[in-house]
């Protein structure tokens, strides 16, 4: 018996189990074609996923940047920890989505 990853939800489930626990799929009338179609829109919702975050991100960047200078914070104000946090954290969440997103279409591959 081993573990594989569910073609539905790619969660771990048994070789030998004939339903996932997780989304109730049934595993047992599933050809190839149908699991790599399975497999390729896990793939997609994925990458969707990542897509939103990097867009949240890059909100999050641009947002704190562009209060910094409207609100013309002066250093160690709370409008400027709001905005050089919000521009950081949005800038490294950006560039981990990216980084990730570029891994995901590698093993797309």
């Amino acid at each position: 018996m081993a573990v594989i990853n569910c073609p539905s939800c790619n969660k771990k489930i048994s070789s030998k189990a004939t339903t996932c626990n997780h989304c109730d799929i049934n595993l047992e009338n599933i050809d190839e074609e149908k699991m790599a179609n399975m497999k390729r829109i896990a793939l997609i919702n994925e990458s969707q996923k990542m897509m939103t975050i990097s867009f949240i991100a890059l909100l999050l960047f641009c947002g704190g940047f562009l209060f910094f200078y409207w609100q013309n914070a002066q250093i160690g104000s709370w409008e400027y920890v709001a905005s050089v946090t919000s521009a950081i954290v949005g800038f490294i969440l950006y560039i981990f989505t990216r980084v990730k997103l570029i891994l995901l279409k590698r093993k797309n591959k």
